[in-house]
């Protein structure tokens, strides 16, 4: 049986670290990564210049990136002291995949017309994950939102019918339109767009501190704005909108703007 985060946590807060104050970073060191963590109460906590929420009780997290500096810093701040953790991450290596027959109009530079709709959405989604709520399911285990064959993975470079495009950013899994889709943890849903231009039916999910659950490609929202879910409760359903060749989930995680890769926070997948 797995052990929950938070007792996890526990277990491992004696733990002698770099920093006296750091009592546990938790997550996969590598670049695109979710990372979980806990300081001694009092202590502030800043990634870099970024300044860090904690918790009443001095849990944290941080995202890196996909191209992320491999040298990255906990700065932790006490009392006018300051001590620095160094954390090193693993380099990753990303494939490049291939797509074909992808609808012309999402890969063809679109009509002036259509960029303020564009526009519109890009700072909906943004807006959605800029959240920054009480929340602390970002705390908790996810679990896969849907099973089955992954057909796209995290930061690989797409080119579209021979275009180069911007890397993926989610895991796909493949199932067909229609499949019922669950939230990975306990959130509150931030965005419905039924059929945005690029990513089709769209779905955000807050999970607390700044972590986000996006779902694209959707044929149907089962939420509202403003909605709490729990775990594994029906969210949507798989489909092939957007800029998609067949039916899917694109499954993406965020740390605010950062964009990571969903398969750091949960188990090896079980179909």
């Amino acid at each position: 049986m797995r052990i929950p985060f938070v007792v996890l946590l526990c277990l491992l807060s004696s733990l002698s670290m770099a920093s006296d104050w750091l009592l546990s970073l938790e997550g996969q060191r590598t670049q695109g990564s979710l990372l979980r963590g806990q300081v001694e109460n009092g202590v502030a906590v800043k990634l870099g210049d970024r300044t860090v929420r904690t918790t009443d009780a001095g849990f944290f997290v941080v995202g890196v990136g996909r191209d992320a500096d491999l040298q990255q810093t906990l700065v932790l701040e006490k009392n006018g002291e300051q001590q620095s953790v160094p954390v090193t991450l693993e380099k990753r290596e990303y494939a490049i995949q291939r797509i074909e027959g992808v609808p012309k109009r999402t890969v063809e530079p679109p009509p002036e017309a259509v960029l303020k709709r564009i526009r519109r959405e890009v700072a909906e989604i943004k807006s959605a994950r800029d959240t920054n709520s009480d929340l602390m399911a970002f705390l908790s285990d996810f679990q896969w939102p849907l099973t089955g064959r992954i057909s796209g993975v995290y930061g690989s470079q797409r080119v579209y019918n021979g275009k180069p495009g911007r890397p993926h950013y989610g895991v796909d899994v493949a199932r067909p339109t229609g499949t019922v889709v669950v939230a990975p943890a306990d959130a509150v849903v931030t965005l419905v767009q039924q059929n945005n231009y690029y990513s089709g039916g769209t779905l955000i999910m807050d999970h607390g501190y700044g972590v986000s659950s996006t779902m694209i490609h959707l044929s149907e929202v089962l939420v509202n704005d403003g909605q709490t879910v729990k775990q594994g409760d029906p969210v949507a359903k798989v489909g092939a909108s957007g800029r998609a060749t067949g039916p899917h989930l694109d499954w993406r995680l965020n740390w605010f703007e950062v964009k990571l890769d969903p398969v750091t926070v949960v188990p090896p997948m079980k179909e």
